[in-house]
């Protein structure tokens, strides 16, 4: 699929009601109590000035400045969720210390040596120039600076059930094992600083995502919301499909924190 295709479809997606509807406010495994942990790594205060990359409705960015006290730049690929960000950001009355701009991480629109941190949650492994992206990410930090990623990993073999473009949606169709990410960071100048095994988290959001699919299809046969376009069917059994992959380790979630 063309590369940028990929991007703006899943942009769109993750900007849908029909995402907010399963995934709740917070898009990735372990949702924030994982984002407050990766702060902790990363040794967020109130000085640190942060990246955080496919940011989403910008929960984790709130999370992170409320909870640290840290300054937050958030950036995404959709205006939608831009345009959401940036508006509860001045509801909250913090676009003193949080603001959102539309970029992709392949050509991030800030000057070099930036940031003290970056962030990127279950989105690196869906942009298709991940040494592009990561090169970024070196451009942008300060000396010293540091990288938390948290995201999905999938053995070397196939999974040709987790294939095609529901695959790219749910962040699966080009993750890969935690040591190929490493390595392209490195490759980047980036240097390993500590790595995690996060599966539980991914099992459990799987889990949970079962259980509101069940629930949007009821509610949609009843006409109490609407979907349109959505193969409840297809749905279903790829999410069944992806839990028993996270059983048998076939995929898996980690944290990766590096250190320019």
């Amino acid at each position: 699929m063309e590369e940028q295709s990929v991007k703006q479809c899943c942009a769109a997606f993750y900007g849908s009601d029909f995402a907010r509807l399963l995934l709740g406010d917070s898009f990735h495994p372990g949702g924030t109590e994982l984002t407050h942990h990766l702060g902790a790594l990363l040794g967020l205060t109130t000085a640190s000035s942060v990246l955080d990359v496919a940011s989403g409705r910008g929960t984790s960015a709130f999370h992170l400045a409320e909870s640290f006290g840290c300054h937050v730049t958030g950036v995404d690929l959709s205006k939608e969720n831009v345009r959401f960000s940036a508006e509860e950001a001045r509801r909250r009355g913090l676009n003193q210390q949080i603001s959102f701009q539309f970029g992709d991480a392949e050509r991030l629109p800030f000057a070099s040596n930036t940031f003290d941190a970056i962030v990127c949650e279950c989105a690196f492994c869906t942009f298709p120039s991940k040494q592009i992206a990561a090169s970024e990410f070196y451009r942008v930090l300060k000396p010293g600076g540091l990288l938390g990623l948290s995201d999905l990993t999938r053995m070397e073999a196939a999974l040709p059930d987790l294939e095609g473009l529901l695959a790219w949606i749910a962040c699966i169709g080009d993750a890969l094992p935690v040591e190929h990410y490493i390595k392209i960071l490195r490759a980047a100048g980036l240097q390993l600083k500590a790595v995690e095994d996060q599966g539980h988290a991914l099992t459990e959001m799987v889990r949970q995502i079962q259980g509101k699919l069940l629930g949007a299809e009821i509610l949609s046969k009843l006409k109490k919301i609407e979907l349109p376009g959505v193969d409840f069917a297809t749905a279903k059994q790829f999410a069944q499909t992806a839990l028993q992959a996270t059983r048998t380790e076939k995929l898996g979630y980690s944290v990766i924190v590096s250190r320019k």
